[in-house]
C-alpha cells in the first residue's frame, strides 16, 4: 500500500493535474477496497448468523422464562400495546360499521331469512378478523422483536400468549358485532340463546386459533396482507359452515339434539387446529 501511494504521488505534476497512470492506479486501489469491504461484510453476516444459532442452542434453561409466566407476559405486552395504539381495534370497528351500513342499505324494507341472516353475521366476523388478527406476529417482525422472543421464550409460550390475546380480541369484537347486529337487523331473533352462546364461544375460539397460526406462517412473507385471507379461507371454511348452520338452528328455535352434530364438528375443529398449531409452531417460529 505504501508503494502504491508513493507511485500515485510521483504521478502528480506540479500543476496539480493527475496523469492517466495515476487515475488507473486509483481505480485499482478503489476496486480492491470495495472487494475488501464486501468480504468484511459477508464475514460479519456469517458470524452474526453463527452466533445467533449458537446462542439458541447453548442458552441455559434457567435463562428462559417459565412457560406460563412467559405466555402471560406476552399477552400483557400485546394488550398494553393495543390499548396504547388501538391499531387492530380501530380497524376492526371501522370495518364492522361500514359493513353493517352497507347491509342495512342493501336489505332496507326486505325480510331476510334465518339462513341468510346467520350467513351475513359470520361473514362480517370472518372479514373483520382478517383485517386485524394478522397483526399479532406481523408487528413482531416489523419491530424486530421476534429474535428477542426466540432467545428468551419457548415457542409454545409465544403461541399461547398470542392465542390468548387474539381470543380476547375476537370475543370482544364478536360481542360488539352481535349487539349491533341485533339492533340493526329486526329479522335476526335468537330463539335458542344457549345454542347461540355455545356457537359463538366455540366458533370464536376456533377462528382465533386458526388465525393465530396462519399469522405466524405469513409474518415473514412479503405480501402479508394478500396472503393472509387467501390461506385463511380454505382452513376456516369447515368452521364457517358449522357456525352458520348452528346459528341458523338457534334462530329457528331448534333443540340441543339438532345442534349436537355442529357442536361436535366445532369441538373437533378447535382441538385439531390447536394441537397442530402447538406441534408445528416450533418449526414455523424458528424458520
Amino acid at each position: 500500500m505504501r508503494r502504491q501511494q508513493d507511485f500515485l504521488a510521483d504521478q502528480v505534476p506540479k500543476e496539480g493535474k493527475w496523469s492517466s497512470r495515476a487515475l488507473a492506479g486509483a481505480s485499482i486501489i478503489g476496486g480492491t477496497s470495495s472487494a475488501v469491504n464486501f468480504n468484511v461484510i459477508s464475514v460479519a453476516a456469517v458470524c452474526l448468523t453463527a452466533c445467533r444459532e449458537l446462542t439458541l442452542k447453548l442458552i441455559s434453561p434457567q435463562a428462559i422464562l417459565p412457560p406460563v409466566k412467559a405466555a402471560s407476559a406476552i399477552f400483557s405486552k400485546d394488550l398494553n400495546s393495543e390499548l396504547r395504539t388501538r391499531y387492530a381495534l380501530n380497524s376492526l370497528l371501522m370495518f364492522v360499521v361500514v359493513t353493517l351500513s352497507i347491509i342495512l342499505f342493501s336489505t332496507a324494507g326486505e325480510i331476510v331469512s334465518s339462513s341468510l341472516s346467520a350467513g351475513i353475521l359470520w361473514i362480517i366476523v370472518f372479514f373483520a378478523a382478517m383485517s386485524g388478527l394478522s397483526r399479532s406476529f406481523v408487528s413482531e417482525e416489523e419491530r424486530g422483536t421476534s429474535m428477542t422472543l426466540q432467545l428468551w421464550v419457548k415457542p409454545t409460550s409465544v403461541l399461547l400468549g398470542k392465542l390468548a390475546f387474539n381470543s380476547v380480541l375476537i370475543y370482544v369484537l364478536n360481542i360488539l358485532i352481535i349487539f349491533a347486529y341485533l339492533l340493526t337487523m329486526p329479522s335476526f331473533v335468537v330463539k335458542s340463546p344457549f345454542i347461540f352462546f355455545i356457537t359463538v364461544l366455540l366458533g370464536s375460539f376456533g377462528l382465533a386459533s386458526a388465525s393465530t397460526f396462519i399469522a405466524a406462517i405469513i409474518s415473514k412473507a412479503n405480501s402479508k396482507g394478500t396472503l393472509y385471507p387467501v390461506l385463511s379461507f380454505p382452513i376456516l371454511l369447515p368452521l364457517l359452515m358449522s357456525v352458520i348452520d348452528a346459528t341458523r338452528l338457534s334462530v329457528d328455535g331448534a333443540s340441543m339434539a339438532e345442534a349436537s352434530a355442529d357442536f361436535k364438528i366445532l369441538i373437533s375443529y378447535c382441538v385439531v387446529v390447536t394441537t397442530v398449531a402447538v406441534v408445528l409452531f416450533d418449526f414455523v417460529w424458528r424458520d
